[in-house]
């Protein structure tokens, strides 16, 4: 496997409230329809995906939800809403995947971050199970215990 190039990933948008509300099972990299005003005003960095999700519709395919690209600022009266829904592209074994995913209790399919690859938008989006407060206290719990294992490490490294 490759490394990846600086060059590869441009203008990314990463929705944080994913990993904390969520547990995080499988990844899968879509590419999304856009418009013209959509993408030029996605490359000046006005997007939002903190609150989308996908649902895959009755015609098998999926569609990006409650996904904000604000309107292109040098645009017409032509342009975009929005918060119009967005239609995914993923290979057919994957919309399966997802579709009986989206089916089981508790599972949800939430968009991760977006990206321009190669010039292209795509969306990292995940399988997920929400998680309840205890699990959230849980990890919250965990990760103050590294971090003050790890300031003692540097403490005693300094004596």
């Amino acid at each position: 496997m490759s490394a990846k190039k600086k060059s590869d990933y441009s203008c990314e948008i990463v929705n944080r409230k994913a990993g904390y509300r969520y547990t995080l099972l499988q990844h899968f990299e879509a590419g999304i329809v856009l418009q013209g005003t959509e993408i030029k005003a996605f490359r000046a960095g006005s997007a939002q995906i903190g609150d989308a999700f996908v649902r895959i519709n009755r015609e098998g395919v999926p569609v990006l939800l409650n996904a904000h690209i604000d309107e292109y600022s040098h645009g017409t009266d032509a342009n975009h809403a929005p918060t119009r829904p967005r239609n995914l592209l993923l290979h057919k074994k994957e919309i399966n995947k997802l579709r009986a995913a989206q089916e089981m209790d508790g599972m949800s399919i939430v968009p991760t971050r977006m990206c321009l690859k190669h010039g292209l938008v795509k969306v990292d989006i995940a399988l997920c199970k929400g998680k309840d407060m205890r699990d959230r206290r849980r990890e919250l719990k965990k990760r103050t215990e590294s971090r003050e294992v790890a300031r003692a490490i540097a403490n005693l490294r300094k004596m």
